[in-house]
């Protein structure tokens, strides 16, 4: 397994960061990074690289969606406030896995957009008891290593939001074994969404039969939808990829990763 290279002593210092589209991150000491793109606005990079294209590519009457990891609860709640203007008796299960208790705890006090606003009785129900259900939605914050949280989940999941911190800062959460055990709870239909485009995050997953696709054109940066199944999209030749660059390898549990 990975040698861990930051500090958990740093899990709690955080700062407020302003983003492009006027929404508010934060920017982890302990990895190094900010938990959204501040270019592309972390409230339009929920809904744009995760949310909206899973909801079109996965129409269930129901749906079970894991997000990796509930950190500021953005995907989370943007998933809250797009299904409800559009797909308003669509039922919900959302399963997020989270190290940072204390994190989940303090936002109740965060400054969300108004698009949240909402949504305030969830917030406050998830931040403490990290738990939230009614007629339609069922939310579960799962405090612990996200590796293990995933091993055991017994529930189908239909749409993952790979949206951990980067390979570089966090890469237990690419791997091929990771994928590996996402496979084993996966649906059929599963998509995955994630901002990630590294050769050896799509290698992992194609390595686990996973098809590796383009993400639909839209206004923020461009990374990988995946699937078990074919999509009407731009599948992306993962065999001539290999075959140009011979060195390309799956990012793996054994190889060290030295940030």
């Amino acid at each position: 397994m990975f040698k861990k290279l930051y500090n958990p002593n740093l899990r709690s210092e955080k700062k407020e960061v302003l983003t492009q589209d006027g929404t508010v991150t934060l920017y982890s000491a302990e990895f190094d990074e900010c938990y959204h793109s501040t270019k592309d606005g972390a409230l339009q990079e929920s809904l744009k690289k995760h949310i909206i294209p899973a909801s079109i590519l996965c129409d269930k009457d129901s749906l079970a969606i894991l997000d990796i990891c509930f950190g500021l609860g953005y995907n989370t709640l943007a998933t809250l406030y797009y299904y409800k203007r559009n797909f308003p008796n669509k039922k919900l299960h959302i399963i997020s896995p989270e190290l940072d208790k204390s994190l989940v705890q303090s936002l109740r006090n965060f400054k969300y957009p108004k698009e949240f606003e909402p949504f305030r009785a969830v917030i406050e129900a998830v931040s403490q008891n990290f738990f939230y259900e009614d007629e339609n939605i069922k939310i579960e914050v799962k405090i612990g290593d996200a590796r293990e949280v995933i091993r055991g989940i017994e529930t189908k999941i239909d749409i993952l939001y790979q949206d951990a911190f980067s390979p570089k800062k966090n890469p237990a959460l690419w791997t091929k074994e990771y994928f590996a055990d996402i496979k084993k709870i996966a649906s059929k239909d599963i998509i995955i969404t994630t901002y990630s485009s590294a050769t050896p995050v799509r290698l992992a997953m194609y390595e686990n039969g996973f098809k590796v696709y383009n993400p639909p054109k839209s206004e923020v940066r461009s990374g990988t939808i995946a699937s078990l199944k074919e999509l009407d999209l731009e599948e992306i030749d993962m065999e001539l990829k290999k075959q140009r660059n011979p060195n390309a390898k799956a990012l793996s549990d054994g190889v060290l990763v030295v940030s």
